[in-house]
């Protein structure tokens, strides 16, 4: 019974054309296929329940794709920041992760948050309030420093409690429009965070990005094995999907006392760990960062935990993770 409820289509198919119509009935023998320039239009498709849906649906490749790559030529890095599991601290360690990158004052770094639902780099990051500014030439990003620069949803909503209640292809159109229309510049990073899942979001971005070229997905865990199994997921997302694994970073692997130093696991592995997982799919395993109360004071005040804490284990974690993510690049 639960086999007929999966999607009859493969996992490659869907990778390779995720703009595919949604279609009210299977596809009929001789069938020409939605993409095609016959879609909806031969003798085959009069009868056919999609034929409307295939008349309208955009034909061959997406004409936006050479100006999206043209957007992004000056930008050197375009990393993934991926999970498959939601509340394992993805969007906090993109924004460690940037500010990380922009110590270093001969660094660019942008953020894009193609979270729609549930945007929150803006709040992490301090720019909560802004709005972005729209010219001739593109949207501008809000700048956070003289060298970090954010583009998000929550930049462009009415008021910061306002739900995003949109279905795949309107949150599709808004992700591509932050890699066509805004002005990114000159970069030597842009991190992509992004919700949990496999899905809409991930399938756009990784489509979009092809053409330019992405050179990898840094993949978040937390030690217990509820959240590697949904990592697993998205590791073999990777796979199928041509986008390389950079590494696993296995976040909240114990707590550590601001004042005592001593370590605690609060979520203690049982099957091995983010250590154990990369080991088991063949990847790289960048670190582990402590679970630190004040990393999500920072996230509260939108203030750089390095600048505050740069002593801290956690600090010191995060700076071994970016070593090894460079020289992984």
């Amino acid at each position: 019974m639960a086999s007929s409820l999966i999607a009859s289509e493969s996992a490659e198919d869907v990778i390779s054309n995720p703009a595919k119509p949604q279609l009210v009935a299977p596809e009929p023998e001789h069938c020409p296929g939605p993409e095609s320039l016959q879609a909806g239009k031969s003798s085959q498709c009069q009868t056919c329940p999609n034929q409307k849906i295939c008349a309208s649906s955009p034909k061959g490749p997406d004409p936006e794709i050479p100006l999206i790559t043209q957007r992004l030529v000056n930008v050197k890095h375009r990393i993934l920041i991926l999970s498959g599991k939601g509340g394992v601290g993805k969007s906090t360690f993109t924004s460690l992760l940037a500010h990380a990158f922009a110590i270093s004052p001969d660094q660019t770094i942008g953020i894009m948050d193609t979270d729609i639902c549930g945007p929150s780099i803006p709040k992490m990051m301090g720019i909560e309030a802004e709005t972005i500014h729209v010219s001739g030439t593109g949207w501008s990003p809000v700048w956070v420093t003289d060298n970090l620069c954010v583009m998000s949803i929550q930049l462009m909503l009415p008021d910061r409690d306002s739900a995003v209640i949109w279905k795949g292809p309107k949150k599709n159109g808004l992700i591509k429009q932050f890699l066509k229309d805004v002005e990114w510049g000159d970069l030597d990073f842009l991190l992509v965070d992004t919700p949990p899942g496999t899905s809409d979001e991930h399938l756009s971005v990784n489509s979009l990005l092809k053409e330019s070229g992405i050179d990898g997905a840094v993949v978040i865990t937390t030690p217990q094995e509820i959240s590697l199994l949904d990592v697993r997921k998205e590791i073999d997302f990777c796979r199928k999907a041509g986008i390389r694994v950079l590494g696993l970073v296995e976040n909240m692997s114990g707590f550590v006392c601001p004042k005592c130093r001593h370590e605690s696991q609060i979520f203690k592995a049982t099957t091995g760990g983010g250590r154990g997982l990369a080991k088991e799919m063949a990847i790289p395993f960048l670190g582990s960062v402590p679970l630190d109360p004040r990393i999500g004071m920072a996230c509260d005040y939108g203030e750089s935990f390095f600048d505050s804490f740069p002593d801290s284990p956690a600090c010191k974690a995060l700076e071994d993770v970016v070593g090894k993510l460079v020289n992984a690049l």
